[in-house]
């Protein structure tokens, strides 16, 4: 996909590595429902396509990563029968799409709202020093549950989450405190964003894909099972996902930046 074709999610695959760009800048990459429509049929591409072992997911534009649905032009669920509403945020996250292959997130700029859904079912967020973190549904009288929910389903303490869903548009958690809370694992100046991310995605893609994906499913579904159950599946995981390996020589150790 180009610019030029009127996408709203680019896309591109390199040397195993898939990357998806949410391309709606002059929106401030909020979705519609082209956007979440597009994105869906990218997560399964990637799922599908065994050529890509990793995604990175950014966004275009100067200011903003993703400030959640375009409010221009609201839900377009609306008109469905109540028990047939579904929020369609959830189709933005890789892992509705069971998508075992690493995702890394590159956040620059205003993260609010709907932005989450992306950034919960992330397997590693990296952000710029400039990125912002903040919930704009109290400032109109909303209800905040499925963003906040997914932060305390990620780690992100109970407080935290309950004061960033609950002082809206007034408080926003900068990258130095994300990275203290454990909401991105590393900060870099906003020139190093989009390399970083790369750089790590081409380290993670030249491993056996095999084991790579095997230890991201078994990680994702211990969050929603019993320690025992976790245990049976992690150890058939193992046995699956390492017959046949063959030794790989180590890599250069990466120092990570923390600032």
């Amino acid at each position: 996909m180009t610019a030029s074709d009127g996408s709203t999610v680019l896309f591109e695959v390199s040397g195993h590595v898939a990357t998806i760009t949410l391309n709606r800048p002059d929106r401030l990459n909020s979705f519609n429902q082209r956007m979440t429509t597009e994105i869906a049929a990218i997560w399964q591409r990637v799922r599908d396509d065994d050529d890509i072992h990793v995604a990175v997911l950014r966004a275009a534009g100067d200011r903003a990563f993703c400030t959640g649905i375009d409010m221009t032009e609201g839900p377009w669920w609306s008109d469905q029968n109540i028990w047939n509403q579904q929020d369609p945020g959830v189709l933005l996250g890789p892992k509705q799409h069971r998508v075992w292959k690493p995702v890394i997130t590159a956040v620059h700029g205003m993260a609010a709202g709907g932005a989450m859904y992306f950034i919960n079912e992330s397997d590693i967020v990296i952000c710029s020093d400039d990125a912002t973190f903040f919930d704009p549904h109290a400032n109109g009288g909303m209800v905040s549950a499925l963003e906040p929910v997914g932060m305390v389903r990620r780690g992100v303490p109970l407080g935290d989450v309950l004061r960033w869903a609950l002082t809206g548009n007034e408080e926003r958690i900068t990258a130095a405190t994300a990275l203290r809370l454990g909401l991105v694992t590393e900060v870099v100046e906003r020139a190093e964003l989009w390399p970083a991310a790369q750089a790590l995605a081409e380290e993670i893609a030249s491993r056996r894909p095999e084991a790579v994906q095997g230890t991201v499913r078994a990680v994702w579904e211990a969050l929603d099972e019993p320690w025992s159950l976790s245990q049976r599946h992690g150890l058939s995981y193992a046995q699956l996902g390492n017959h046949g390996r063959e030794p790989t020589a180590h890599g250069e150790r990466r120092e990570r930046r923390l600032r």
